[in-house]
């Protein structure tokens, strides 16, 4: 199972395409957006962490290529499905993308393919939506004419130390057959597999996890207002609880959850379990807790301001990171534009700096930041400096010397200024 077609070339597909690229695959990786097909066959990078020469190495080898056209799933023996999955304006799961590419490749799907779904989904989506629309264009019977499978993606963009054939890949088909042929194609590529007995199993392991890290979020930053309220510090708290060897695991508060998947995929089980009469009340509570911490740090920005004599109105505040997690280029979901949108309305003039992102690209939710610019410089003639991000810059940035109050949301500043607080 050599031929491999990855739809989506983001976040997860690129650096799955790059791996199956390495390992020997000839990976045709597909993408309606022709600026990133373009980019991967004149082998180029358009995100940060991935390296160009990993790129061009595998362009060269002719290992990989990248198309916009759908009926080259023709040519290949398996098609893994890399593409977004999120909520609606009424948080509700949007499927949209997965079934939109469901029903471009069924028509050319030759007998035997394999099509595996790694977007995060609730279980029932691969043997349930997908499989229908890929029988109804295709003529076609999951699991008798193609193999049909759900791989969760555990991307982690930014730890240098996570590579993707070393992450255990958690593995389910819809048949006996279909996992071992969906094990047979992430052996060529991944060290270790973890098979399951159903693909709405793995559906729901990838749940899980991400549900997992929410609640403890929440968890600490409900106790970081309650510690706040004390005078306790919660980081210096965590810091001791973490030593113990047993029974404890850290969790960081920040300014709110950012990124593809912790804001979003829980909502996926809250959304189906409504079908089954069942209520997730945990979830939604850690979504409560986790949506108000912009909130929290405006109310910390406002007093911090007050002690300074000045108002938030007209008040030049400095957003310090607009990439939703430290050293990455990723900004989906990042909490840094509900600060951004929570400051403008009361009046304040906001710009932001971030090194990995020049220039706010175009969101679902906050198209009307497109084409704003990073400022060049973090300079001192703000009234106002919020950290969002933890980028190292800022953590090796000599800030001692500011006068204005500075909020950090993520306790990583080193030389601090002498109005500092932590939010």
């Amino acid at each position: 199972m050599k031929n491999i077609a990855i739809v989506g070339l983001g976040y997860v597909g690129l650096p799955l395409a790059l791996q199956f690229a390495r390992s020997g695959g000839r990976v045709i990786g597909l993408d309606i957006d022709q600026r990133k097909v373009d980019a991967i066959n004149a082998g180029h990078s358009y995100i940060k962490h991935v390296g160009a020469e990993t790129i061009a190495a595998a362009r060269a080898g002719g290992q990989l290529e990248a198309s916009a056209d759908f009926s080259r799933v023709r040519e290949v023996d398996a098609v893994i499905l890399c593409v977004p999955t999120p909520l609606n304006t009424y948080r509700e799961p949007d499927l949209s993308y997965v079934l939109d590419t469901g029903r471009a490749i069924a028509p050319h799907l030759p007998k035997g393919v394999l099509v595996v779904l790694e977007s995060t989904t609730y279980p029932g989506t691969t043997d349930g939506e997908l499989r229908a629309v890929l029988e109804a264009g295709s003529g076609l019977k999951a699991g008798v004419d193609f193999h049909l499978a759900f791989s969760p993606e555990r991307e982690d963009p930014g730890n240098p130390d996570s590579k993707v054939a070393s992450i255990p890949k958690v593995v389910g088909g819809l048949t006996p057959a279909c996992l071992e042929k969906a094990m047979a194609l992430y052996g060529i590529a991944i060290q270790k597999l973890v098979p399951v007995s159903s693909c709405r199993v793995a559906e729901a392991t990838k749940l899980l996890e991400n549900i997992f890290r929410s609640v403890n979020i929440a968890l600490v930053n409900e106790l970081k207002i309650v510690y706040a309220a004390m005078g306790i510090d919660i980081w210096e708290v965590i810091e001791a609880a973490k030593t113990k060897p047993f029974g404890f695991m850290p969790f960081y508060p920040g300014p709110g959850l950012g990124g593809h998947c912790i804001p979003i995929d829980p909502f996926y089980l809250t959304w189906k379990a409504r079908e089954f009469g069942q209520h997730t009340r945990f979830i939604e509570l850690a979504g409560e807790i986790n949506t108000a911490m912009p909130d929290y740090v405006v109310k910390v920005a406002f007093e911090a301001l007050n002690d300074d004599g000045k108002a938030v109105k007209n008040a030049r505040v400095l957003i310090l990171g607009l990439a939703y997690k430290a050293n990455v280029d990723d900004d989906r979901e990042s909490p840094s534009y509900k600060l951004i949108e929570k400051f403008e309305a009361l009046g304040a003039k906001v710009e932001y700096h971030d090194p990995f992102v020049p220039v706010v690209p175009m969101t679902r939710e906050h198209a009307i930041y497109a084409g704003r610019k990073s400022v060049a410089a973090i300079t001192s003639d703000y009234d106002l400096i919020v950290v969002s991000t933890g980028h190292a810059a800022y953590r090796e940035f000599d800030f001692s010397a500011y006068p204005m109050p500075l909020i950090d949301t993520r306790n990583c500043i080193q030389r601090r200024p002498g109005k500092y607080h932590k939010a």
